[in-house]
């Protein structure tokens, strides 16, 4: 049984299509990104897996199970904008999640959270968006999940930021976990990813692991992403 898999996915905004009738099974062990330009399809993907959205038809499993309460307990989630209350400070938020969840690592947190110049008693508020950016992850990486739903994590931030977020992703999460990173800016995840995911339109137009794109097309993955998503 694969620990992610959609069967016949659909999703409809309205009349638009967002999702169109996915096929799709990855397996633990593995980063896998979920690719494609804004609009794709890529954040609705991920909040139907988190439960946030229904779809229009097909299912969406987590170990076999859909979103709903059984799931929550397994899946850690990074959304694509900022969650957080402005005025809390670390150590609240640290004491929130480590009473949310259970698999929260407060001893994980604590040491991620060494050599970043940030104090316990900083609030959200004082902080640049990239040092927010650090803060999320860190509560989303301590948790000993089973899946880690990353949308855009590295969007918007300095290319520090997204080199220490990266650094970050690859050391804490479990080897028996699957992570889904969702982005559209390739060149910066590339050398993370195990497996790939391209999304066009609804549609997954490709998956493949990603040391076989390169030996199979003579291309990284970021030069096989413009070739298929040109305009």
């Amino acid at each position: 049984m694969s620990i992610f898999e959609c069967r016949s996915l659909t999703k409809y905004y309205g009349k638009t299509k967002a999702l169109d009738n996915i096929d799709l099974k990855l397996e633990a062990g593995q980063i896998v990104g979920l690719l494609g330009p804004n609009g794709s399809g890529k954040t609705t993907m991920i909040k139907l897996a988190n439960g946030l959205l229904q779809p229009a038809g097909g299912q969406i499993l987590i170990e076999g199970e859909e979103p709903g309460p059984g799931t929550k307990a397994k899946v850690a989630y990074l959304p694509d904008r900022g969650f957080l209350p402005e005025y809390m400070t670390v150590e609240a938020l640290f004491k929130l999640y480590g009473d949310f969840f259970k698999d929260f690592n407060t001893k994980k947190a604590d040491q991620m959270l060494e050599g970043l110049g940030i104090k316990k008693t900083d609030t959200l508020k004082k902080m640049s968006k990239g040092t927010k950016e650090k803060i999320q992850l860190i509560l989303v990486m301590s948790r000993d999940a089973k899946i880690y739903f990353l949308d855009e994590p590295i969007a918007g931030v300095d290319p520090a930021a997204r080199d220490y977020i990266l650094r970050t992703i690859i050391s804490n999460y479990c080897e028996n976990s699957l992570v889904l990173i969702s982005t559209h800016l390739i060149a910066d995840v590339e050398s993370v990813l195990d497996d790939v995911v391209f999304i066009k339109e609804g549609r997954v137009v490709l998956h493949k692991a990603a040391d076989m794109i390169r030996e199979e097309e003579g291309k990284n993955i970021d030069g096989l992403f413009r070739e298929v998503f040109k305009c």
